[in-house]
């Protein structure tokens, strides 16, 4: 005689509350916010960019100017190559060399507000917020206008250029916010990992070093790609303080062209296609790293 086991030989009948599994949606966090924007946009964007800028001489030749398409797209052409190796290239420079900077000072800056010593920790806290909240056209002022332009060490002069004051400047905003993804990389660690060290009588240079920061990497790559993104866009701002980058040197050319007012669309709508075509694969490979890196619940 069979025996009748519910779920085996039919299906099982149960009034009890069952609990289903929880189904986690991912939802990304705010700090790769220009991220996803940016790599919202559709592949198109540039082109419609690019558009409008190839218009504007057919609405200067329509109001009757001597000065033709054929003659913007001439002058265009002779500045390019001068606008993107000594002003893109340089621009780029001038972040890469920022975001080295602030990523070292900001990991150390991040770990001291971690310290279990209470004026670290403060003092670290203090710094982090003072430079995050801080606009950073002002914070770029007061570097390059404090800042000497050379410093003598016995017979020596070492001068201070002004893209290394900038680079000083645009770190400090930076610094603040590595700092603070540091933080929340380390303190997003389950309290398990440090409880099972302390276990094993690691120390805590030991734990941090060997099991917290090793699992905080991946977490941490994604949302400094995106500041990464974020602070190439704001790289131009150094123009204002004379710093020669592309914004500048484009300005230098149209100067240098008569300042026709039917080279601007064409030369900044060229700037604002370059810093595109950069920063959109970052935006898509952030987005990416992040979806792959995410905590499944």
């Amino acid at each position: 005689m069979k025996k009748h086991i519910p779920g085996i030989t039919s299906a099982a009948v149960t009034d009890l509350p069952v609990l289903l599994s929880y189904k986690a949606k991912y939802r990304a966090p705010q700090e790769l916010g220009f991220s996803h924007w940016l790599a919202g946009q559709s592949l198109w964007f540039p082109v419609i960019i690019l558009s409008v800028a190839l218009l504007w001489p057919f609405y200067a030749l329509a109001q009757g100017s001597e000065y033709t398409m054929a003659d913007s797209f001439d002058a265009l052409w002779r500045w390019m190559p001068f606008l993107l190796t000594r002003g893109f290239v340089f621009t780029i420079l001038i972040s890469f060399m920022t975001m080295l900077v602030g990523t070292v000072l900001g990991i150390l800056l991040g770990l001291g507000q971690l310290s279990p010593t209470y004026v670290v920790a403060r003092a670290s806290w203090f710094v982090t917020q003072v430079f995050r909240n801080s606009p950073w056209l002002v914070l770029l002022f007061i570097v390059m206008l404090s800042f000497p332009f050379e410093f003598t060490i016995g017979d020596t002069i070492i001068p201070v250029p002004d893209w290394m004051k900038a680079v000083i400047g645009l770190s400090l905003p930076v610094m603040a916010n590595i700092s603070e993804i540091v933080r929340g990389a380390v303190n997003s660690v389950p309290t398990a990992q440090w409880e099972a060290s302390e276990s094993l009588a690691f120390s805590r240079r030991q734990t941090l070093f060997r099991i917290i920061l090793p699992q905080c990497f991946k977490r941490m790559i994604p949302p400094w790609m995106n500041w990464y993104a974020i602070l190439t866009m704001a790289t131009p701002i150094v123009s204002i303080l004379g710093v020669e980058e592309v914004l500048n040197l484009t300005r230098q050319a149209i100067e240098a062209e008569d300042n026709r007012p039917e080279l601007l669309i064409p030369f900044y709508g060229f700037v604002l296609v370059i810093f595109f075509l950069y920063s959109y694969p970052i935006a898509r490979f952030t987005v990416r790293l992040e979806k792959r890196f995410s905590v499944n619940l």
